[in-house]
C-alpha cells in the first residue's frame, strides 16, 4: 500500500509540472525569470510555513548544513535552466537539460546507495530515450559540432548537473529531516536570493506590479511547482529517488502531449514514437516497481 501512494505521489509530480511548465513559460516571458523565481520561492514559504513551524526549533547543526545545501543548488540549478533556455534553442537545449534523469540515477546508486534490478534499469534507459525524441524538434544528430557550439549549451549541461544534485539532495533531506520542511527551506532560500537580486537592481516595486498585471498566470505556476515539489519530495520518503525521478521527470511527455492539443502543434514521426516510448516505459516501471 505505502508503495502505491508513492507512485501516486510522482504521478501527482509529473501532471503538476507537466501543467505547470504552460505557466512557469508565459510567467518568464511576462515577468523576468527572477521575478517569476520569487513568486514560486515566496508561494512554498508563506504556504508551508503553518506546517514545518514547529518543526524549525527541533533542527540540528547537521539539518541546517542539508538544508542550506538544498536551497543553494535549489537556486543554482534553477537559474542556470532559465538562463540556458533564455540563450539557447528549445529543441537543443531541453534534450541536455533532460540528462538530470540518468545523472539523478547514477547519483541516487552512488552516493545514496539505491539499488534497482535489471528490469527497472532497462525501463528507465528506455523511458529517458523516449523523453529525449519526443522533445527534440529535429532529427538527432550526435555527430554535428553545430549542435554542441550551439549558444546556452555549457549552461544546459551544468544546469542537468545542478538539476540531478537538487533531486538527490531533496529526496535524501526528505527522507533524514521532513519532504514539507525541505521544500519550505529551498524554497525560501530561493525567495530571498531573488528578493536580494531585485532590491539590488531597484526592481522591487515590479514585483507588485507583476502580481498586478497578470495575477492567474502567476498564482497557478506557482501553486502548481510547489505542489509537484512537495509530491516529489513525499514520494522519495516511500520509494526510492531513481524511480520517482524517472516518473515524474516524465511530464515532458504530457507537455509534449498538450502541445498538441492546445497549441495544434504537429508532431515528427520520432516525437510521437518517443513519447509513446516513455509513457510505455514509466507504466511498466510503476507496474513492476509496485
Amino acid at each position: 500500500m505505502e508503495t502505491t501512494t508513492g507512485l501516486i505521489l510522482a504521478f501527482v509530480a509529473l501532471f503538476c509540472w507537466g501543467f505547470g511548465d504552460f505557466f512557469i513559460q508565459r510567467a518568464t516571458r511576462l515577468v523576468g525569470s527572477w521575478r517569476a523565481l520569487f513568486y514560486i520561492g515566496i508561494t512554498g514559504t508563506i504556504g508551508l510555513f503553518p506546517f514545518i513551524a514547529a518543526e524549525l526549533p527541533h533542527l540540528t547543526t547537521d539539518n541546517l548544513l542539508l538544508l542550506g545545501l538544498v536551497a543553494a543548488i535549489v537556486l543554482g540549478g534553477a537559474l542556470f535552466d532559465f538562463e540556458a533556455l533564455r540563450q539557447g534553442k528549445i529543441a537543443i537545449i531541453e534534450p541536455i537539460i533532460g540528462l538530470e534523469l540518468p545523472l539523478t540515477v547514477a547519483l541516487s546508486m552512488v552516493l545514496a546507495g539505491e539499488t534497482l534490478t535489471t528490469a527497472q534499469i532497462l525501463l528507465i534507459v528506455l523511458t529517458f530515450i523516449g523523453l529525449t525524441l519526443a522533445i527534440s524538434a529535429h532529427k538527432p544528430n550526435f555527430r554535428s559540432r553545430k549542435t554542441m557550439l550551439e549558444k546556452g549549451v555549457i549552461l544546459a549541461l551544468v544546469g542537468a548537473i545542478a538539476m540531478a544534485l537538487n533531486n538527490l539532495v531533496i529526496g535524501i533531506s526528505s527522507q533524514n529531516i521532513s519532504p514539507l520542511l525541505t521544500i519550505w527551506f529551498g524554497h525560501t532560500g530561493a525567495a530571498l536570493a531573488c528578493l536580494i537580486y531585485l532590491a539590488a537592481r531597484k526592481q522591487l516595486p515590479s514585483i507588485i506590479d507583476g502580481l498586478r498585471r497578470h495575477p492567474g498566470t502567476i498564482i497557478a505556476q506557482s501553486v502548481l511547482d510547489n505542489l509537484a515539489w512537495i509530491a516529489f519530495a513525499t514520494a522519495t520518503t516511500i520509494i526510492s529517488i531513481s524511480i520517482v525521478t524517472t516518473i515524474s521527470e516524465s511530464y515532458i511527455a504530457l507537455t509534449v502531449l498538450l502541445g498538441v492539443l492546445i497549441n495544434k502543434e504537429k508532431l515528427h514521426y520520432y516525437q510521437i514514437g518517443g513519447a509513446s516510448l516513455a509513457i510505455v516505459g514509466i507504466l511498466a516501471l510503476s507496474a513492476i516497481s509496485a
